[in-house]
């Protein structure tokens, strides 16, 4: 019988129904880590809704932090002084019909796309594009903003965005294993406050059903998610 590998030995002895706390969860990512490069910490949450039905949708912003420890690539549809602005806060490609071709022509490697609302006749035009990437610019979500410093300066400092998926399951990443202790437990708390209030008016009995977290290499670790409130 061959023998196991360390992580292999970690990977057997962990009990996949029992239930961590988060300090407890991060210790066990940290145990599973590999040594060869900075793992992402992710987190899924099960929620009782069906994203099918429109009062069960489960979408927005939140701020980490704890920033991503992710370089954020930030596109931003402007003219003059907004472009400017834009271009000072730190965007990666600021531009207008030219971004817009750019875009066209499957130039598609962003984070995050921003606009100016009188912008919009020319984004719109990205529909069947931007649209099944989830990168098209929306006012509930502050992407369409008369603002876009602050967009930017909210995109880059560690603004995620989250979006329940077919199966009903917000999948987010919430940092990276170098970060400390404390900033991975303040994202997750951020996070999950978030997704909580987020909570639909069209979801019934139980909202979150499962939350677990997991590192780019290692297995997934179920969360006591009992203090949660709201949950």
């Amino acid at each position: 019988m061959p023998k196991l590998t360390k992580n292999q030995k970690l990977r057997a002895e962990l009990d996949s129904e029992k239930l961590y706390g988060v300090d407890d969860a991060i210790k066990t990512l940290r145990e599973h880590a590999s040594k060869k490069f900075d793992e992402t910490v992710e987190i899924a949450m099960n929620l009782g809704v069906d994203p099918r039905h429109a009062d069960q949708m489960v979408r927005g912003m939140v701020s980490l932090p704890s920033g991503t420890g992710k370089d954020v690539k930030v596109a931003v549809f402007a003219r003059g002084d907004n472009a400017d602005k834009a271009t000072a806060a730190g965007a990666d490609k600021v531009g207008a019909e030219d971004l817009m071709e750019d875009m066209q022509a499957g130039n598609l490697d962003y984070d995050r796309i921003i606009a100016t609302p009188d912008m919009m006749g020319v984004v719109g035009r990205l529909g069947k594009v931007l649209g099944p990437k989830g990168l098209m610019p929306n006012p509930k979500l502050g992407t369409v903003t008369p603002n876009v410093e602050q967009a930017v300066k909210d995109a880059k400092g560690g603004q995620v965005e989250f979006r329940v998926e077919k199966m009903g399951i917000v999948h987010t990443g919430i940092g990276k294993l170098s970060f400390s202790d404390d900033a991975l437990k303040a994202n997750f708390e951020a996070l999950t406050q978030a997704i909580v209030k987020a909570k639909p008016t069209g979801a019934k009995g139980k909202y979150v059903k499962k939350v677990t977290l997991t590192s780019t290499m290692g297995p997934g670790v179920k969360i006591d998610f009992a203090e949660i409130e709201g949950a």
